[in-house]
């Protein structure tokens, strides 16, 4: 008796007896830990950015409440005499910016700027006129502000005519370079957009660099000031502090992420565990 021996006809029977739905089974199976593992690393760099952001917005929380606690402490300190050219090398923003201050000289009226402003009065200018203090040095001093139609000084003679020596009392700033964010200066076609100080001394040329202050004076509003232009006293002394609220927002994003991955890996472990039992029955 000849005995035949049948040989497999197709790829399916090749494969020890293995249906379709076993390969596709095993298949899934082995590309979940791939895919398991991307979504972790997706869900754990997730997290770390949002603890990141809010750990960025405590900090920003920080200097925000001392700098709102330092303004207050200076805005209500009796006023100093501004600070002279042994001083400039020291100060910085931290350490000067909002102290009130005092000085005593000449206005240059011929050298007004006109720099771009947006105050509680609308869209206007900030006008800046350099005084040569008693002592010899130039400061640069933001006498107001004034809309569209008081630009030219002849608009406003009670101010821009003013002779002889005068006295300011204001807020000491220090210069604002480099224009606004979308915004540069632009000196040659005398476009102003922020309070540069050195620009504004080299346009204008009042000064050289060691006879201009490197800070400028808001002057303050005077309770008794008849109601002229340029218009004191518009300096914004209150600042939004909402970095508390975005800290925390940050963070409830973060837990919820930190939640997602550990629901997912439970759901994993037991998906597991359930293939695992299932290849043991078999």
């Amino acid at each position: 008796m000849t005995t035949s021996h049948s040989l497999p006809t197709s790829a399916t029977e090749a494969h020890d007896g293995l249906d379709d739905s076993d390969l596709d089974s095993r298949t899934a199976a082995s590309g979940r830990p791939v895919l398991w593992v991307t979504l972790l690393l997706a869900g754990l760099f997730a997290l770390a950015g949002f603890v990141a952001l809010g750990m960025w917005q405590i900090n920003r929380l920080n200097w925000k409440t001392d700098l709102i606690q330092r303004i207050d402490e200076r805005v209500k300190a009796a006023p100093v005499a501004a600070p002279g050219p042994a001083e400039w090398a020291a100060l910085t923003e931290a350490s000067a910016e909002y102290r009130r201050v005092t000085l005593r000289g000449q206005y240059a009226h011929d050298k007004e700027t006109l720099v771009q402003a947006t105050t509680a009065l609308g869209s206007g200018y900030w006008v800046l006129t350099p005084m040569r203090t008693e002592q010899g040095f130039w400061v640069l001093v933001n006498r107001g502000f004034v809309p569209p139609d008081k630009r030219d000084p002849a608009s406003r003679p009670a101010t821009a005519g003013a002779d002889g020596a005068q006295s300011a009392e204001g807020l000491l700033r220090m210069s604002e370079p480099r224009g606004r964010v979308l915004q540069d200066n632009d000196p040659a076609a005398n476009r102003w957009y922020s309070r540069d100080v050195a620009a504004i001394a080299a346009a204008r040329g009042f000064g050289d660099a060691r006879s201009v202050a490197p800070y400028f004076v808001d002057v303050a509003a005077a309770n008794d000031a008849p109601l002229d232009w340029p218009r004191p006293g518009l300096t914004v002394l209150h600042f939004s502090n909402n970095h508390l609220i975005y800290a925390l927002t940050w963070f409830v994003l973060a837990g919820m992420v930190a939640a997602a991955i550990g629901f997912a890996a439970v759901a994993e472990y037991r998906a597991s565990r359930r293939r695992a039992a299932a290849r043991q029955g078999a």
